[in-house]
């Protein structure tokens, strides 16, 4: 799960970017040009900030902070609990991973910001080798968890609770690109993405859970209040 911009051991040079390097400056916060409730898109357009185009990407922008607290619970963990060795440098690749996640979607939010005829082909977007990854991290995280016979609850521990809040940010950002899907054109790949980071928010949360040595808050029906008074 291992950051791969930090095994090459460089920044990547004009010539062997995939995507077009950001051409941003930022050196006055407020512009008031946001006042009158409108924002402007990437291409120039000024939309309402209510359009669903912007409620998409700043639902993704809403994951990306989200993403980056349960990063920083994970790496507090290691820094306060004490976990074996071999946890550590699994939790610290997985710190790596939520890191590349975050830039993943930003990338998302860039393309989700731009109306379909203003995309550049050096855009940054999300691709099928993102999915891929995620998949094949989810896949190496599944063979060290045991089998579950329950849904889990989100607790336990700092770390696991920041993800599965992360996991349900992820899947509310996915079911407004579908509602964005339905009144233009989306890249299938920004809803493909959000389906499968979900599923990895789901699998990381039970990693962690794993590493830390918290154990997993198992759902049991009859622990609710009527099951309770039935129990007495």
């Amino acid at each position: 799960m291992a950051d791969e911009s930090k095994e090459e051991g460089h920044a990547p040079t004009e010539g062997t970017r995939t995507f077009n390097k950001p051409r941003v400056t930022i050196n006055r916060v407020y512009t008031k040009k946001g006042d009158t409730g409108d924002t402007g898109l990437v291409g120039g357009q000024r939309v309402p900030k209510d359009d669903a185009r912007i409620e998409a990407y700043g639902t993704v922008d809403e994951l990306n902070a989200f993403v980056g607290a349960a990063r920083q619970s994970i790496l507090e963990g290691l820094a306060a609990d004490k976990v074996r060795p071999e946890s550590a440098a699994a939790l610290g690749e997985l710190s790596d991973t939520l890191c590349r996640v975050q830039h993943e979607l930003f990338n998302l939010g860039s393309l989700l910001a731009t109306l379909p005829e203003d995309v550049h082909p050096r855009q940054p977007r999300v691709t099928a080798a993102e999915v891929e990854r995620l998949e094949a991290e989810m896949d190496r995280c599944q063979e060290e968890l045991p089998i579950l016979r329950s849904f889990v609850l989100p607790g336990g521990s700092r770390a696991n609770t920041d993800l599965h809040v992360c996991r349900t940010v992820c899947r509310r950002a996915e079911r407004l690109c579908v509602s964005l899907a339905r009144q233009t054109e989306v890249d299938p790949l920004a809803v493909t993405y959000l389906n499968r980071l979900s599923d990895a928010l789901f699998v990381w949360s039970r990693f962690v859970a794993l590493h830390l040595g918290t154990g997993e808050v198992l759902w049991e029906p009859d622990k609710s209040a009527t099951g309770q008074s039935k129990a007495r």
